[in-house]
């Protein structure tokens, strides 16, 4: 198999494509701020960067850092942490199996030698009424046989966000959860396998659905986005957590939700697909210097910048993998490995596509997406970069 050894780098606001062998390492600076956009224009604007080549001792050691990854597959230079992310790993409703895909990832993780595995939502089948306790319990039981098991095994650390298909937090009429069993059920198995994330805890109050953690220097915000509403008690937690010493101090903050805030995939781009108040939640993010946003659900891997955020679009590992908007390639299943250089706050994205196990091309992707709430430019696409067209380029709604 012919290997694709073309990387994603970004350099808190820079991304370059396919890095040299010896892995140099850039340093970014932020220049004037991005001139002030309409809201639906916002999200384009990238600030003016300028790199210049980093001495600095972590740039040389990150130059001299081992490739390592799964044999035969293209192994990526690892930064001083790395980060195996994956999401949207169920099949059918009700289903206790896994795709193959999804099970050749899990057994690949321990090769890529992650500090953490970061899991973007929707780990079993549910969000349907005719469920009952029972199943769903199964379902959980089959995900800690197949999924959860061989990560504990592997002694790795585990960091989830609930999805909409785990135990959406839609609320009926009366301000009730629609789907009740799954609230119930996943929060017993959870409160039962809580330990095995061997996470170290900020906050843990509101595990899983709302937590926060410290690792390696990076502080992590999860919030509960298996719906459209992050609700308001939560995001004034979200504001306060991150405004904190902890996070404060922390050298990179990292956020993660199920839903995105802005809109990528085909049929996810209709309201209840995506966040409700994507650019107050973007502003709160900005305002604290989060450095990127985690979700999933949109089931199509793309390497976003909304604002000053960077977004990782999570492709699906499991069933269902979806097209990006505008676009008439094929859906795949992916699942990203995510490198930090923290004297850089800069991050290299590898993704492999789980079908061919090659790795997907940066340049293989749109250079913006333009969706109904707001656009995001992809990572290595400047504001000033784009032509005239691309800037006045309209939201085309994908097929229901």
């Amino acid at each position: 198999m012919p290997l694709n050894r073309r990387r994603f780098v970004i350099l808190g606001g820079l991304a370059l494509g396919g890095a040299g062998a010896a892995g140099l390492r850039l340093r970014s600076a932020l220049g004037s701020e991005a001139e002030t956009l309409t809201t639906a224009e916002s999200n384009l604007a990238a600030q003016p960067v300028s790199a210049t080549a980093s001495t600095s001792p972590v740039a040389e050691r990150s130059q001299s850092h081992t490739s390592t990854g799964p044999a035969n597959l293209f192994a990526p230079v690892r930064g001083d942490i790395r980060l195996a992310v994956i999401s949207d790993l169920n099949s059918e409703y009700g289903s206790t199996n896994y795709r193959q895909e999804v099970i050749e990832g899990i057994n690949l993780l321990p090769d890529w030698e992650p500090d953490m595995v970061i899991c973007g939502g929707d780990m079993v089948a549910g969000q349907s009424t005719t469920l009952s306790a029972s199943e769903i319990e199964a379902m959980w039981a089959a995900f800690d046989t197949q999924i959860l098991s061989p990560i504990r095994t592997a002694g790795l650390p585990f960091a989830l966000t609930i999805g909409n298909h785990d135990a959406s937090s839609y609320q009926d009429g009366n301000g009730e959860f629609l789907y009740v069993l799954d609230r119930q059920e996943t929060t017993k198995f959870w409160e039962g396998h809580q330990s095995d994330t061997t996470l170290t805890f900020v906050e843990a109050d509101g595990f899983p659905y709302h937590y926060s953690f410290e690792r390696d220097g990076i502080f992590y915000l999860i919030w509960d986005a298996s719906s459209a509403s992050v609700p308001p008690e939560q995001i004034a937690w979200a504001d306060r957590a991150l405004g904190s010493p902890a996070a404060q101090n922390a050298e990179m903050r990292i956020v993660m939700g199920h839903l995105p805030m802005y809109a990528v995939s085909q049929r996810r781009d209709r309201p209840g697909e995506y966040l409700n108040q994507a650019d107050e939640l973007r502003a709160l993010l900005e305002r604290h210097n989060v450095h990127t946003y985690i979700s999933g659900h949109h089931h199509a891997y793309f390497p976003g910048k909304a604002g000053s955020i960077n977004t990782l679009h999570c492709g699906a590992l499991g069933s269902g993998p979806k097209s990006l908007l505008t676009t008439n390639t094929a859906a795949f299943q992916t699942l990203t490995i995510m490198d930090v250089f923290l004297d850089t706050a800069s991050t290299v994205y590898t993704t492999y596509n789980m079908n061919t196990l090659e790795v997907v091309e940066p340049e293989s992707l749109p250079r913006q997406i333009v969706g109904p709430n707001g656009r995001e430019l992809r990572q290595d696409v400047a504001f000033e970069d784009l032509s005239p067209a691309e800037r006045s380029q309209p939201y085309v709604p994908s097929e229901a």
